[in-house]
């Protein structure tokens, strides 16, 4: 889309739609539906990992790849499986994504090691890969009306939402119950009525003449995104760039990644179209994409981890405690379709990113003691943030033609979970650099055994099972304390970046720029 076309005010002419309403609408719910077990199985395991460490015994590194091999997959696939959609049909790649994380989940029975559930985790990968970008992307084909469009990506924003905060009740509620596994086998019931609904109410969709599918640009794509996330988690996990290993993969995915691009820029049918940067509404979205899941995945990480091990909540008073932010989330969603008719989408989508910056700021800003209030508060804030992202989404699949529905779709996944890689091993450094550099002021009485003061100093969890263990009720408070700081420090950083991204958005996305004015 030129930006003269993005700019005009005039309104759109009636647009003969290929479905009916009821098809539509239901291709809507099942499409949501998914993306609601998606969301809520990403968040579900942070309550599930300490009951799986301790039946499965998995060594630290194994924690980590049980916790990190889904977004390494995910990430690494989005593009292959969003071409492949485009080939063989969309409706065929969701439902066999149904398929394989329904099927993937129920397996969990039978896993009795780590190595087992690390290689479940990657299936589940594999299975988001193909389902998250494919809801948008059919979203874009089967809504051809602008204004439904964005009405109908704002309830996938909101469903979005819910499900990240839905997730955390729903496991601690199974937990007390269940044993891990039971945070695995609710994705079995869920994927069965998705893929049964699925075969009968969705849409086949693929692209008339996509031309042939780019082996060695899969290739390219595929190992170059699993070496970038890969690389940044592991400066992210020692908080230190002295890492020899995690630098040599960091360049060989940028320059995997560079050759991806320049074969795709000269490709007269690319694998993924980069070309859809040229229209600035859609870089807009994709900037407040990247920008604000860099801030948010960090804070919302920590916010956690504060009331849980800081303020005392239990799992299931965490996940009540994060809900304003999915609500909040879920009607800013619904509401800024009219919002952004009423003013424009460049205000809200900017205004909403600003308010979510508000909110991280005030945490930090607060003097005296951190209370449950002020991050209730700013928590709802960023869900108002989170909300208006839906105006970025209708940004960048209305400033991209149906055809291209799939590459735009990958782009975005693709920088929503870059972001969010990015913000938890950056941001999460630079909690973990301030939260050592103000618990280095403890007083240990007597002569502290080393291997107790590294476990102390290394993160809030560690110095609390040290202070249980020592009997030092005075050592959990100062970390405690020590956390605490590191938080709202973090918390001003992500907030300023979140207002930078809203500035930026503002002044890049045309005035007078419409969700309407989608290509046709």
């Amino acid at each position: 889309m030129t930006d003269a076309a993005a700019s005009t005010t005039q309104s759109p002419a009636p647009i003969s739609q290929p479905y009916s309403k009821a098809r539509r609408w239901g291709t809507l719910a099942v499409l949501t539906a998914s993306l609601l077990v998606i969301t809520m199985d990403m968040t579900i395991l942070n309550i599930a990992i300490p009951d799986l460490t301790e039946q499965l015994r998995p060594s630290a590194d194994q924690v980590l790849w049980i916790v990190d091999v889904y977004s390494l997959v995910l990430a690494g696939l989005l593009v292959t499986c969003t071409a492949l959609a485009d080939r063989w049909g969309r409706k065929r790649m969701l439902l066999i994504g149904y398929t394989i994380f329904g099927g993937t989940s129920l397996l969990v029975l039978w896993a009795t090691n780590a190595e087992a559930v690390i290689a479940l985790r990657a299936l589940l990968g594999l299975g988001g890969a193909m389902i998250m970008p494919t809801t948008l992307s059919l979203i874009r084909v089967v809504f051809k009306d602008p204004r439904e469009r964005t009405l109908a990506l704002g309830i996938w924003a909101a469903a979005s939402s819910l499900g990240a905060a839905v997730g955390p009740l729903i496991g601690g509620a199974l937990l007390e119950q269940f044993s891990w596994q039971s945070a695995f086998l609710i994705n079995v019931p869920l994927m069965v009525v998705a893929l049964v609904a699925g075969i009968f109410v969705l849409p086949e969709s693929k692209v008339a003449n996509p031309g042939r599918i780019d082996p060695l640009g899969v290739i390219l794509s595929l190992a170059g995104m699993t070496l970038f996330i890969w690389s940044v988690k592991e400066f992210g996990v020692g908080a230190s760039l002295a890492n020899p290993i995690a630098w040599a993969a960091l360049l060989a995915s940028l320059a995997l990644l560079s050759w991806f691009a320049m074969r795709c820029l000269r490709s007269d049918a690319p694998l993924l179209d980069l070309r859809l940067f040229r229209s600035r509404p859609f870089s807009a979205g994709i900037i407040g994409a990247l920008g604000s899941s860099f801030a948010m995945g960090s804070a919302l990480l920590l916010l956690a981890q504060w009331m849980q091990l800081v303020d005392g909540a239990t799992p299931v008073e965490t996940g009540l405690r994060l809900f304003p932010a999915a609500i909040g989330g879920a009607i800013s969603a619904l509401l800024a379709p009219a919002l952004a008719r009423w003013t424009s989408p460049r205000a809200v989508l900017a205004g909403g990113i600003a308010s979510a910056g508000i909110g991280m700021i005030l945490i930090g800003v607060q003097p005296g003691t951190l209370s449950t209030l002020t991050v209730l508060i700013a928590i709802t804030l960023v869900g108002v943030g989170t909300g208006a992202l839906a105006i970025g989404s209708a940004l960048i699949m209305s400033g991209s033609p149906e055809e291209k529905a799939g590459s735009a779709a990958a782009l975005e996944e693709t920088a929503y979970e870059l972001g969010s890689v990015l913000g938890v091993a950056i941001l999460g450094s630079v909690a973990a650099l301030w939260y050592r550099a103000n618990f280095a002021g403890f007083v240990w009485p007597g002569t502290p055994d080393p291997a107790a003061v590294a476990d102390a100093e290394s993160s809030l969890g560690g110095a609390i099972a040290v202070s249980q263990k020592l009997g030092l009720p005075e050592l959990a408070h100062e970390a405690g304390v020590a956390f605490t700081h590191s938080m709202q420090w973090t918390g001003i950083i992500g907030g300023g970046v979140l207002v930078a991204v809203a500035i930026t958005i503002f002044f890049l996305t045309p005035k007078g720029t419409s969700v309407s004015d989608a290509q046709r």
